[in-house]
This record gives C-alpha cells, sequence and structure tokens, in this order.
C-alpha cells in the first residue's frame, strides 16, 4: 500500500506547513502529484497509525467495490438481488485493475464510483456534475467527463461539474496559495514525477509507444497519435447512439492520452463487463474479463530497462488494455459507415431510467 503512505505523507505535510511537492516517501521515493485540493482531503490520514490506515483502506475499498458493482449494474440498466452482489464483488477482486488498486491503496474506485454515480442520475436531478467536479478536482483525468457532457449538449451538467471542479481549485489556492502556484504552474507539467512513461505498468498510448518504438521518451512519436485518439475519441462519444457507450468511449479515450495510466487506473473495465453481459454479448465479456484478469504484462520482462528491449511477439502481451481500447475505437469508428452505433450530429437523446437512450 506504497500509496497509502503518500497520501498519508500529504496530509501531514499540509497539517505541519511542509512543502507540500517537495518531499518523497517509501523506498521508491514517491512524490505528491495531486493537486492541492486532494492533499486538504488527506490530511485525517495523517492522524491514525499505518497499520490501522492500510486495515480502514482494504475494508474501504472492498465496500466501494461493492459499490461499483452495483453502480455499473444501474449503468447497464440492470439491477442486481444482493446474494449477487456479494457473489460479483467477490469475482471482481480477480481483475488485475481491481486487484492493484487494494494492493496499493489507491483510490481509484471512490473516483470512478463519484463519476459513475453522478452519470447516471435521473436527467434533470439536481445538482448533477457536483460529484464529477469533484472528481476531477482530485485526480484531473475525470475531467474528460466534462467535456463529454458538453460535446452532447448536457450544458447545465457540464457547467456544473465545472463550477465544481473550479471550486476545488478556489479552496486549495485559498489554504494552501504556495503548493497551488507550484502545482498549477510547474507540476503538473512533470510528468516524469508521476512514474516512467514506458514500463509496463503504463497501459496509455504513450507508454504502448514508447515499447514498440524502444525509446524512453517517445515525443512527437507519441504526442501526434493522442491528440488524433482524443479528437476522435471525443468525436465518436458525442456521436454515439446511447450515453452508456459514449461514457465508456470517453473514459477509454482518457485512459489512452493521458500520459501515464497505470494498471489500476483501468477499472473502467467492471462497467464495460457489465454493460456487454446487459445486452448479450457474453462471449465477449468473456474475453474482455479473460484479458483483464490474465495479467500478462506481468510474465513479460520487465526488471530496469527490459520493458524497452520486448520482442515484436510481445508487444501485444505488454500493452493488453491499451490495445484492448484501441481496437473498441477503430471498430466503433469503422461503424459509423453504416450507423449501427452512433448517430447524425445533433440528434436527440431521450432518457429512461437515468441513462439516455436513441428514441
Amino acid at each position: 500500500m506504497a500509496d497509502v503512505l503518500v497520501y498519508r505523507a500529504e496530509g501531514a505535510a499540509v497539517l505541519h506547513g511542509r512543502d507540500l511537492y517537495g518531499f518523497t516517501v517509501t523506498e521508491w521515493h514517491l512524490p505528491a502529484t495531486y493537486p492541492p485540493f486532494a492533499a486538504l482531503l488527506f490530511t485525517p490520514l495523517a492522524w491514525p497509525p499505518v497499520p490501522v490506515l492500510k486495515a480502514a483502506f482494504l475494508v474501504g475499498n472492498l465496500v466501494l467495490l461493492a459499490c461499483l458493482i452495483r453502480l455499473s449494474a444501474r449503468f447497464a440498466g440492470r439491477t442486481l438481488a444482493p446474494p449477487a452482489l456479494v457473489a460479483a464483488t467477490a469475482l471482481a477482486l480477480w481483475l488485475e485493475p481491481v486487484f492493484q488498486t487494494l494492493l496499493f491503496g489507491q483510490i481509484n474506485l471512490a473516483l470512478i464510483c463519484l463519476v459513475l454515480w453522478d452519470l447516471t442520475r435521473p436527467p434533470g436531478a439536481r445538482g448533477t456534475g457536483v460529484a464529477l467536479g469533484i472528481a476531477a478536482g482530485v485526480k484531473l483525468t475525470p475531467a474528460v467527463f466534462i467535456a463529454y457532457l458538453l460535446l452532447r449538449g448536457r450544458y447545465r451538467e457540464a457547467a456544473t461539474a465545472g463550477a465544481a471542479f473550479a471550486g476545488t481549485v478556489a479552496v486549495g489556492a485559498l489554504v494552501l496559495p504556495a503548493a497551488s502556484v507550484d502545482f498549477w504552474t510547474r507540476r503538473l507539467f512533470e510528468t516524469d514525477r508521476v512514474g516512467k512513461p514506458w514500463i509496463v505498468d503504463n497501459q496509455s498510448a504513450q507508454g504502448l509507444i514508447a515499447r514498440a518504438l524502444g525509446e524512453a521518451r517517445p515525443g512527437a512519436a507519441w504526442l501526434v497519435p493522442a491528440g488524433l485518439i482524443a479528437v476522435a475519441g471525443l468525436w465518436a462519444a458525442r456521436r454515439a447512439a446511447d450515453e452508456r457507450t459514449g461514457v465508456l468511449l470517453a473514459a477509454g479515450t482518457a485512459l489512452l492520452v493521458s500520459p501515464i495510466s497505470w494498471t489500476h487506473h483501468w477499472v473502467w473495465c467492471v462497467p464495460l463487463i457489465a454493460l456487454l453481459l446487459a445486452r448479450g454479448r457474453g462471449r465477449l465479456a468473456l474475453c474482455v474479463t479473460l484479458l483483464f484478469t490474465a495479467r500478462t504484462m506481468w510474465l513479460v520482462p520487465h526488471e530496469g530497462a527490459l520493458d524497452l528491449r520486448l520482442p515484436w511477439w510481445q508487444q501485444p502481451l505488454a500493452s493488453p488494455y491499451a490495445l484492448l481500447a484501441l481496437l473498441a475505437l477503430l471498430a466503433l469508428l469503422a461503424l459509423l459507415a453504416v450507423g449501427a452505433v452512433l448517430m447524425p450530429a445533433g440528434r436527440p437523446v431521450s432518457s429512461r431510467r437515468g441513462v439516455r437512450r436513441r428514441p
């Protein structure tokens, strides 16, 4: 639970007035990488002893996993009886992103629950977008869903989410002005602080390209494809015939174009599998489940700089999540020609049970 120790150190830095972005902890010398608002939320973590904190994170993440299963079922238009919910939660522990989240003591499950809960609320529900904006204020990648809401024409919800996000920035600036200036003008652009982009842990497009080219810093060889993926992914999300497909497209796009998407960031596999099952795509759901449980990236040589010297036949094993998202995006874009998945621009969408559908 190395990340728990980082969160704890962030909270302690706030309480004791230390430089929020000037320390490292654990044997891996991990620094703080989240906005100052997140550090404010982490301040209670500085009080309990480390063993108690780790136990609390473990129990909390198990509860959040059950919440994610329930939200994923609602996202897919289904409900789960309590025995089925317990069984699905136990089975989901075998998914590599979920297991890694528990192993590192990460907050991915909390963030995806905030986002998914907000995006599956009934149309017109008061305060829709607030939870999404707060999630973006803690860890920036959920901000892609603000752009998604704008592209789908859900302007009021996008404005609410944007205001909530701006509120988190303002709170951080008021309480931690020096740290806020440091983060938003400097640390935000230091992606190397997060980790080495070429290691197999990174399942973003940059990680895939860096390993394929054998280049630790792919530069334009990554930036250009990332820009194309961002445009294509968000355009497809805007044109998706239903909100479910659009949400998953936006999530996949964010994970691909982010400089670093650790394997535990891919907990979006849970609502993806739920949606495939609800749509009667049992075989495809099984294949996706196997991909997210196989842990192939850990089977290839990855000690030191071996990630950069993988033979061609090991490249797919080293980048399974990024390749899945890329292939899914390409397949959905190809279906545009027949209109099977996407809809004409400007076509109105309606909603039932909190999930918008094509009329």
